[in-house]
């Protein structure tokens, strides 16, 4: 229960940027007065406030706060594939939540429904390392090939912020499963599901 909890984090804070973009546009609109402080308008903005929390929280939880033990990698090869995920999820959000009506409760109940459709798949497909949340706050994304200690090399993705991927360099990981993988603030590269992240 506490992995699907964590997992369902980071679904929701991949979809931030898309949550921040509709909670500007209804304060936008109500500053403007085309929407008033009705029921509808008032959970939605509430439910917005909660996704964004709960999303950079879930974020947080899985990158930072990871206790398992780490692991020694070197990484042999990488390339920058940034642009093949970021680019096409993040226009998914202007698309989604642009044109959107969310005082129409019809338009709210096709937003939520969208939402837990491409939930399903996200989760069920561990698409875990599309995060375009990352991408925003300056984390570059790599397929690399590494080396364990023992020899055995192995491929994954990573996201990685900072000066140039080096290759050749050694790494310190930590494995949650194999979808997952980040580098935390004392340059340790936290994995989940062969997906690799570095701060």
């Amino acid at each position: 229960m506490k992995i699907f909890f964590k997992n369902l984090l980071l679904y929701i804070s991949a979809f931030v940027p898309m949550y921040v973009l509709i909670f500007v546009k209804l304060v936008v609109e109500i500053i403007n007065q085309n929407l008033s402080f009705n029921i509808l308008n008032t959970l939605n903005m509430v439910t917005l406030l909660l996704l964004i929390t709960s999303g950079i929280g879930g974020l947080m939880w899985n990158v930072y706060y990871s206790t398992d033990k780490s692991i020694k990698v070197k990484i042999v090869s990488k390339k920058n594939i940034t642009d093949q995920h970021f680019l096409g999820y993040f226009s998914l959000f202007v698309f989604f939540a642009i044109p959107l009506d969310l005082s129409l409760v019809s338009a709210y109940c096709v937003y939520v429904l969208v939402l837990i459709m491409i939930g399903v798949v996200y989760i069920n497909n561990s698409l875990y390392y599309i995060n375009p949340l990352l991408n925003i706050l300056g984390y570059n994304f790599y397929d690399i090939e590494y080396q364990e200690e023992n020899g055995e090399i192995k491929n994954a993705k990573i996201f990685y912020r900072g000066k140039l991927l080096k290759e050749n360099k050694d790494y310190w990981i930590k494995i949650k499963n194999q979808h997952f993988c980040f580098v935390d603030k004392k340059h340790k590269i936290v994995c989940k599901n062969d997906k690799f992240y570095e701060n």
